[in-house]
């Protein structure tokens, strides 16, 4: 399927491996041209250099962090009008919420919250004013099902769903969409922090933490970051015009509610 966005600019957070990067990769397969941005410079240069080179996309790269103004005036400056924006960041640690400090709380929240929506408030006007604009944002599974582990997490992205509904409605007429991606277990390195606080928290090995994760998946695997970029490229595309403030959960069928 011809996703009708070859030609198009997109701005991907931490998209130097995981999620992002599969994102990234989805894109520039359908001839998107990209500015990818994540902390560490030379895995992020690596990135850019085999997307280039299997794509023949643009792909510029700008190493800063996201979730600081610095970063994302980095960021905004190197792609001030994107057509496609992916917000992404890594989530916050795990633990027991007595232990968070009110530090902890505003870290998660500029991370996972704040960061995504100054980053649509500096690219939506644009994409407004050319009728057309696609928003991802890659937030957690956690958001339907909260992780006991997680309350970071299970708070800060709860927020940007929140805001997310609202602003989609708003912005849809002029051919904007805002859509959010909830990734359950990814075989990815965030994986590894989440299985290991859970075998702790249940006082279990960390490989029977993880064989216990993957049991809880119906389809008896975790996901791969091949299969939820071109989740993300399909929100992307001309034919997802039809569907925005959504929140696409992606998990294998661990869920297990109707809604």
């Amino acid at each position: 399927m011809d996703m009708g966005i070859a030609g198009r600019t997109a701005l991907v957070c931490a998209a130097s491996k995981g999620l992002g990067r599969g994102c990234a990769e989805a894109l520039a397969a359908e001839g998107v041209n990209l500015v990818i941005v994540a902390r560490t410079a030379a895995t992020l240069e690596a990135t850019a250099a085999d997307i280039r080179k299997n794509t023949g996309v643009e792909v510029k790269a700008v190493a800063c962090d996201i979730t600081t103004a610095e970063g994302r005036a980095a960021a905004i400056a190197a792609c001030p009008q994107p057509d496609i924006l992916v917000n992404n960041a890594g989530g916050p640690p795990s633990g027991d919420f007595r232990q968070f400090t009110h530090e902890d709380w505003i870290r998660a929240l500029e991370a996972n919250m704040l960061t995504p929506i100054e980053l649509m408030r500096a690219t939506i006007d644009g994409m407004i004013g050319r009728n057309f604009g696609r928003i991802v944002n890659i937030t957690s599974s956690a958001v339907k099902a909260p992780i006991d582990v997680l309350g970071l997490s299970n708070g800060a992205r709860s927020g940007l769903t929140g805001f997310v509904a609202g602003l989609a409605r708003k912005v849809a007429p002029q051919g904007v969409t805002i859509n959010n991606l909830l990734p359950g277990m990814f075989d990815t390195d965030r994986i590894v922090t989440t299985i290991e606080a859970q075998a702790k928290a249940h006082d279990i090995s960390i490989e029977e933490s993880r064989k216990r994760r993957m049991a809880a998946i119906p389809v008896g695997r975790f996901g791969t970051s091949d299969e939820f970029g071109r989740a993300c490229a399909f929100l992307c595309s001309t034919h997802a015009g039809y569907i925005t403030g959504q929140n696409w959960l992606i998990d294998g069928g661990a869920y297990p509610g109707t809604f």
